[in-house]
């Protein structure tokens, strides 16, 4: 059954959970390289390809409700750009910042992604 959001817990569709370990035995050059690079070895623990309601977050963490996409091509049709900020308004119901980032920051300015993020997470267990 889906988990409702009583007390906090986010819904979970089960129908996605096959799809989401896909997901995960098949990432992405960039997701491959933002996860074995930098957060696989963060002081806070991050979930690869996390089911929220009926979508399928890049990363989650928890700890700082916080999630972060990377975003190919794909993600600048007007589709696409409408989806994205229907599923940033869901996922922001459930408290959950989400930040952007682009295969092409990831490429050209891995180090520039991992400063913010570093930013990002010292701040919020700071709070």
């Amino acid at each position: 059954a889906e988990r409702s959001e009583v007390g906090g817990i986010m819904k979970h569709n089960k129908i996605l959970t096959p799809y989401a370990k896909q997901l995960r035995k098949e990432m992405t050059k960039h997701e491959r390289h933002l996860w074995y690079d930098y957060l696989k070895s963060c002081p806070v623990r991050f979930l690869r390809q996390k089911v929220i309601e009926n979508y399928i977050v890049d990363f989650y963490c928890k700890k700082l409700n916080l999630v972060i996409e990377i975003d190919g091509g794909q993600h600048y049709e007007d589709e696409s750009i409408k989806y994205d900020n229907e599923r940033t308004e869901v996922l922001n119901k459930y408290g959950l910042e989400v930040v952007r980032f682009t295969n092409i920051d990831i490429d050209k300015n891995f180090e520039g992604v991992c400063e913010f993020l570093d930013k990002k997470i010292t701040e919020s267990l700071h709070r």
